[in-house]
């Protein structure tokens, strides 16, 4: 219970006091959107380059850390796709936003700061190496399936989807901070102290930020019909993905405490609010994968603080 109370409840509190203070009209749309702006475009960008800087590559850069993770999410979505199609019967584009959101767990703005809590800042070297090729692996993964279904499986090939999909991908500032972090820490640069004592000054504000906008997103998710395929997106998400990784990382690859801790922390976080803008991008499935973010992320509390009394 002391888990719950001192390790999750806090990082969830942030989280509601963004969502009342737009319930109650203190915060409007447009200054959350200033915030989450804010937190995703600047600070958070600022938190990964600094970390991957001072990432030590050649310990943290396991296989079977990386397979125990992302072999479970990409369970998550080969079943969430499955379930979506044959369960629900939902069109194909639906189903790949929905297997995107059995995918997207949000290992940032969620899994930092718990596994922060739970284990300590020495213990995020091993979600800083899986954060570090999430969004361009999974966010390429998913626009080049979206793509496939809907042009029928004749858009493979060509060079408008490569671009497509690069032009995505690094066109996030998230991804621009790891990568110019990857440039920093393998030519060994070192910076000016200035600007190193700037970077980490954006970075402290980086999760309580985007924490209290992330609250405030959240408002704007109704729950809203569709309420088995709002389930099966949350068992899969918060069961399944851990449960993979958990497996995987105990059993095949015999996984080290701290890497363990944290793959199977950051597998056991709900969608993201990036699962509802993928759907958004393609007009497809938004109000299932909006309500799933807002259901997944607050049963999350309940099933983070059964994965912590499991975990060693």
């Amino acid at each position: 219970m002391s888990a719950l109370i001192d390790v999750i409840l806090p990082v969830f509190l942030v989280i509601g006091f963004g969502y009342a203070a737009v319930r109650a009209g203190l915060m409007s749309d447009l200054a959350v959107d200033g915030i989450m702006r804010f937190a995703q475009n600047f600070a958070v960008p600022c938190l990964l380059f600094s970390s991957i800087a001072r990432l030590d590559l050649s310990a943290n850069y396991d296989i079977g850390l990386f397979v125990s993770f992302y072999a479970g999410a990409f369970a998550g979505f080969g079943l969430g796709f499955l379930g979506a199609r044959h369960l629900f019967n939902r069109p194909l584009e639906d189903c790949v936003a929905i297997g995107f959101a059995c995918l997207f767990s949000n290992s940032l703005l969620l899994g930092l700061p718990i596994t922060e809590r739970a284990y300590g800042p020495d213990a995020l070297a091993a979600n800083y190496a899986i954060i570090s090729i999430h969004s361009p692996l999974l966010y390429g993964f998913g626009i080049t399936f979206m793509e496939i279904v809907r042009s029928h499986g004749m858009g493979l090939s060509k060079p408008r989807l490569a671009r497509q999909v690069v032009t995505a991908i690094f066109s996030q500032p998230l991804v621009i901070g790891i990568t110019l972090g990857f440039i920093v820490n393998l030519s060994g640069m070192v910076l000016p102290e200035v600007i190193d004592g700037a970077v980490g000054m954006m970075a402290r504000a980086a999760l309580p930020t985007a924490l209290f906008g992330l609250g405030g997103v959240l408002m704007r998710y109704r729950p809203e019909g569709d309420m088995k395929v709002i389930g099966m997106i949350t068992v899969l998400s918060l069961v399944v993905h851990p449960g993979v990784a958990w497996l995987l990382g105990r059993y095949a690859f015999g996984l080290d405490t701290a890497q363990i801790r944290s793959a199977v922390v950051t597998a056991a976080m709900a969608p993201g609010v990036n699962t509802y803008l993928f759907a958004n991008l393609y007009g497809v499935a938004k109000r299932v994968t909006a309500s799933a973010v807002l259901i997944a992320t607050g049963t999350s509390i309940l099933t983070i603080w059964l994965w912590l009394q499991l975990l060693p």
